[in-house]
């Protein structure tokens, strides 16, 4: 019964695209999806992320130009406005699904949320725009959930590393992966394995299933080497308090209320780890189009040097190297040399002529010094012995006594009697 709907829907699918295989197509195939969010309201403010980083300064020294993102989630629609430019959006492939479906459409929005905050074009009357609007999506499509924590529980494991096997072999510069799990899956760590071994530059998101304040252990795929985890904050730059803490963290980029495209048109706010990763693919693909020559790791090196230090203090395991800075990757000068060992320091031999005359010096200036104590301390003596003498002279050397004033004499009568008024008339 399964296999027979799962044919049903292939056949279906291909007569919407005409039975060509390249052509990409945003409608969902039919029956493709189990439900369809349907088109949200367009949001036309700058949103705070976008002025955080400074999006409009970035576009001026790199847009992403020839630099292939793979979003490897629920899919993207490439009929949103803005995505829906010639070239932005490739066909993809859809690993959810059984038979040759595009990736290109989205049940859920999550997929088509992260897409636009790497790709987005600038459209006039909107402030939202992605980090890096002239790079190319391929979409690959691995779920149709728009809650990609717990790889077990949200993605096929096996799916998901197929999707990635995918993205790899087909060209693409950056994965991202906005999903996250605790599950060590071996299908995943391999497809990752082989990722970076081409020289691709992966980027997960680190988590959203924290609790409390301790570091818990790593998740997956972004606790893989090689992989660039990514936290999320707020508007403040403070941690949000489900992203995850661990060795997973490699940096942090907004998650809190960052707006992104909705699937069949217009905005949304979203939260999460998510969110957040895709602001550090549009960094790595800006740096990866501006320097074409440089390895996927050295990008990473970039990314991580030029991070702008958070709360958590550098390399914590809240919020790792800091905040991405997309601005600095593109403009600040690195060297890519390793820092010079500092020469042995070197005593030098004294000259003994040199130690003959110092010395000679500081004995010549003690000696100085001590005569001249000397010479203040007789002086002193001297004037005092002469005041002595003086003195003795001019009093024959006799004792000299002070006078004491004459005793009053004893009294033996009370003093008069005083009155402060006239006194009374004698009596007659």
């Amino acid at each position: 019964m399964k296999a027979r709907l799962v044919a049903a829907v292939v056949a279906l699918a291909a007569a919407a695209v005409g039975g060509n295989p390249g052509m990409a197509t945003a409608a969902p195939p039919p029956g493709a999806c189990g439900r369809t969010e349907p088109a949200s309201p367009v949001v036309t403010e700058l949103p705070w992320a976008q002025r955080t980083l400074d999006a409009q300064a970035v576009r001026r020294h790199g847009t992403g130009a020839g630099v292939v993102v793979a979003v490897i989630d629920s899919g993207v629609d490439s009929d949103h406005p803005q995505l829906r430019q010639p070239g932005k959006v490739q066909r993809g492939q859809d690993f959810f699904l059984v038979g040759d479906l595009p990736g290109s459409f989205d049940c859920v929005s999550h997929g088509t949320g992260v897409a636009g905050i790497i790709a987005a074009a600038p459209t006039p009357g909107i402030g939202f725009a992605g980090l890096a609007p002239d790079a190319t999506i391929l979409p690959v499509r691995v779920s149709e959930s728009d809650t990609t924590d717990g790889a077990a529980q949200a993605i096929d494991p096996e799916v998901l590393a197929r999707g990635i096997w995918y993205a790899a072999d087909h060209g693409a510069d950056v994965i991202n992966l906005s999903v996250a799990g605790g599950l060590d899956n071996h299908y995943v760590r391999d497809a990752i394995r082989h990722a970076v071994n081409k020289d691709v530059v992966v980027v997960a998101a680190a988590g959203n299933a924290q609790e409390g304040a301790a570091p818990g252990g790593p998740t997956y795929p972004a606790g893989y080497d090689g992989v660039l985890g990514v936290g999320a904050v707020d508007m403040a730059g403070n941690r949000l308090p489900s992203s995850q803490i661990g060795p997973q963290v490699d940096l942090v980029a907004p998650g809190g209320g960052v707006l992104s495209t909705m699937r069949a048109g217009g905005h949304g706010y979203r939260d999460g780890t998510s969110y957040a990763a895709p602001f550090v693919s549009a960094t790595a693909a800006l740096v990866r189009s501006k320097w074409p020559g440089l390895s996927a790791e050295e990008v990473v090196r970039r990314v991580l040097a030029t991070a702008t230090p958070a709360p958590g203090g550098r390399d914590s395991a809240a919020y790792g190297a800091g905040m991405v800075n997309p601005y600095r990757a593109l403009t600040d000068g690195l060297s890519t040399e390793e820092p010079a060992a500092l020469p042995a320091v070197e005593r030098p031999v004294p000259d003994p002529d040199e130690v003959r005359l110092a010395t000679w010096w500081e004995d010549s200036t003690s000696n100085a010094r001590l005569v001249a104590i000397l010479t203040v301390t007789t002086a002193v003596l001297g004037a005092l012995a002469a005041v002595v003498l003086v003195r003795g002279r001019r009093t024959r050397w006799r004792p000299r006594r002070a006078a004491l004033p004459p005793a009053e004499p004893v009294r033996d009568d009370l003093p008069d009697e005083m009155f402060l008024v006239p006194p009374p008339p004698a009596e007659t």
